[in-house]
């Protein structure tokens, strides 16, 4: 229970004020189940009748319908208070009455509780109406999805501010621009609420059910950020199992406030003309960094000879698995790179007192204070429903009372104290699953945590700027890279991308296996080969699947389903190797414009022209993106996949330190 309000009235008849008949006085609770948020409402005197009770279930097609019953017909009382609306005299004439329903999702309770009571789903509810401050008491009418009208509920012992209140935590409401007294309830809550009660779970079924894969099973509810899309404007109507494409991209365009992808509407905005890239390089990939190597650049007081060159080997390779436990907290900022072992043994104990310090913050919270707490509460409360569901398939994580899970629940929990502004949103403990599977101790994996959050934040904040700018920015990459694609998923009302959410938001960790994300992350962590180095990535996947697109029509539904059915499927080093091969490409392109040289970070876009010989005109070496691929000399993987890549050697040039 999240909320409860003792006297909260019904005004069940129009008789007088002092006729006690006409007020049924109850207790309203919003309660916070596992699936769902619901709203009940129910007397305090359980001897009324109880042949019917309104229970609004998740199939809001179906729930109720408000039947005449003239027995109940009288006039209006002479001397009610001039606030009183029509909504009040509803209920004078209706009586609530189960409409028939096939999916039993409806029942009538059997438990004492009188005609009155109703409990709705928050996935339901499509509106409050309230009355005008001033205006006597306060009191709240719900309107469902379909039209329902559920009746006034009078705040004599306060007001309904404090329940709108705890309803935000749950839904967006907007002030109609109709009606200042009517709130609408918008589709997606903002970030800094859990997506947990964003869906239906009974359009969802469908979609649920095709899901083959174990681990995207166990961890598919929050996969409906995209999948809600696809299933987003079902009904029980098979007639109508789908909306015109225009209606639902409006939906979308509502999802993300203020995304704008068509940006020739915005100022200054940079029209891309078709330009020849050229053809794409051949890309291959090395074997990981071995402990030799890493132990060959370091010098005797543990200091990183030549960074440059490390982040080379692990860009184009990734880490041995033995090496991750050390060489992320330098990938991450946690460890300086010029640090020596005696610094870092001594930031670790700075570090391991302040990490304890957060900690006892909040296990110091006694049950009492945390009642007063409403922030930490919720914090609380979604951690403990997150850590439950995250990477359970994982030995790291699998299991009853296991050790793994109370570490993350206490990592999440002090992170909670480290940024309480942000706290905690659904979806950091994914990020922070794989970080605490290799450190393997609970201080190292909080502040590699931290690190990897501080770059990450901006996915999370309740505006959702960073959601929206790098979703523009993918839109100017692909839009280079094939204006052709771009152009065939504006037809499909497709252009705004958003089936890239979920891998923008948790950077792919739903997309590819464990194993393949502890790859994939480390390779974006150098940095290299260029900023936004995860946007080519979405465009190499998004490259690698525009064909089967496009030659089969794919419209707006077929491409979310396709896109999010990619989950599990994708081959991390074929990706790793197109999306290389991608930034080579522009990265040669003699004309590229600057809107995508300031989104991959380039200064100077025709110095890449001269990059193949590694040099510049004072024959220095240059910092380029090809001088990546010459450096280095090691047995690698083709980008084709095939195990003849492991006999190929790239042709190399030495290393010259930096």
């Amino acid at each position: 229970v999240v909320y409860e309000q003792e006297g909260v009235f019904i005004h069940s008849s129009c008789g007088k004020n002092d006729d006690q008949d006409s007020l049924i006085a109850g207790i309203l609770r919003v309660i916070e189940k596992e699936n769902e948020v619901v709203v009940d409402w129910r007397p305090l005197d359980e001897t009324l009748d109880t042949s019917n009770i309104l229970c609004a279930g998740k199939d809001s097609s179906s729930v109720v319908e408000w039947s005449q019953t003239p027995k109940e017909k009288c006039s209006r009382g002479a001397d009610r208070p001039s606030s009183y609306e029509a909504e009040w005299d509803m209920v004078t004439t209706v009586s609530f009455k189960k409409k028939p329903h096939s999916n039993g999702d409806a029942t009538t309770h059997a438990n004492g509780e009188s005609k009155w009571s109703f409990l709705f789903s928050l996935t339901d509810l499509k509106s409050i109406k309230q009355n005008k401050e001033g205006m006597g008491w306060s009191y709240l009418v719900f309107c469902l999805k379909d039209d329902v009208k559920l009746p006034a509920l009078h705040f004599h012992h306060g007001d309904s501010k404090l329940l709108i209140k705890c309803l935000e935590k749950h839904v967006a409401l907007n002030e109609s621009p109709h009606d200042e007294r009517v709130l609408l309830v918008k589709t997606q809550k903002s970030l800094s609420q859990s997506f947990e009660n964003l869906f239906d779970e009974s359009s969802y079924g469908l979609l649920q059910k095709w899901k083959k894969d174990p681990y995207t099973v166990t961890m598919g509810r929050f996969s409906k950020v995209t999948n809600f899309f696809f299933d987003g404007f079902r009904s029980s109507d098979p007639s109508h199992q789908r909306r015109p494409p225009s209606e639902m991209a409006d939906f979308l365009n509502d999802t993300i406030p203020g995304l704008k992808i068509n940006q020739q509407e915005e100022p200054g905005f940079e029209v891309i003309t078709r330009i020849d890239l050229g053809e794409q390089p051949e890309v291959s990939r090395r074997e990981p960094v071995s402990a030799e190597e890493w132990a060959k650049n370091m010098d005797s007081e543990g200091r990183i000879l030549n960074v440059d060159y490390i982040k080379r080997l692990i860009f184009k390779g990734g880490l041995c698995h033995t090496l991750r436990k050390e060489a992320w907290k330098f990938l991450l900022g946690y460890f300086p790179w010029n640090s020596t072992k005696e610094e870092r043994a001594n930031l670790q104990k700075r570090k391991t007192d302040e990490y304890f310090r957060m900690k006892l913050q909040w296990k110091s919270v006694s049950e009492e204070q945390e009642k007063r707490n409403s922030r930490l509460r919720d914090y609380r409360s979604l951690i403990e429903k997150d850590v439950n569901r995250t990477d359970r398939t994982n030995k790291f994580y699998e299991g009853e009372d296991n050790p793994g899970l109370i570490l993350l629940h206490d990592i999440l929990m002090t992170y909670c104290m480290y940024d309480f502004d942000l706290g905690y949103v659904q979806g950091m403990s994914d990020l922070l699953s794989p970080v605490l599977y290799v450190m393997e101790n609970e201080v190292d994996a909080f502040w590699c945590f931290v690190s990897y959050m501080d770059q990450m934040h901006q996915n999370f904040e309740e505006q959702m700027q960073g959601m929206k700018t790098q979703l523009i920015q993918l839109s100017t990459l692909l839009r280079l890279l094939d204006s052709g694609f771009c152009t065939y998923l504006e037809s499909q009302d497709s252009g705004y991308l958003y089936f890239c959410f979920r891998w923008l938001l948790i950077r792919f960790k739903r997309e590819f296996s464990f194993q393949d994300i502890l790859r994939l992350w480390e390779v974006m962590w150098t940095e290299l080969p260029c900023q936004n180095f995860h946007l080519l990535l979405c465009c190499a996947i998004l490259e690698s699947e525009k064909q089967q697109i496009m030659d089969k029509h794919y419209g707006f539904n077929e491409i979310l389903k396709h896109i999010n059915e990619l989950s599990m499927k994708i081959d991390v080093e074929y990706i790793l190797c197109k999306a290389e091969a991608i930034s080579m490409q522009m990265m040669n392109c003699k004309e590229l414009p600057p809107a995508v040289s300031e989104i991959l970070g380039i200064e100077n876009s025709s110095a890449a022209a001269d990059s193949d010989t590694g040099e510049d005109e004072s024959g220095a070496e240059l910092s380029c993106p090809t001088s990546l691929y010459q450096s280095i000399s090691t047995p690698v993987v083709a980008a084709n996949g095939t195990g003849d890549g492991a006999q190929q050697m790239l042709e190399t040039q030495s290393l010259t330190p930096a």
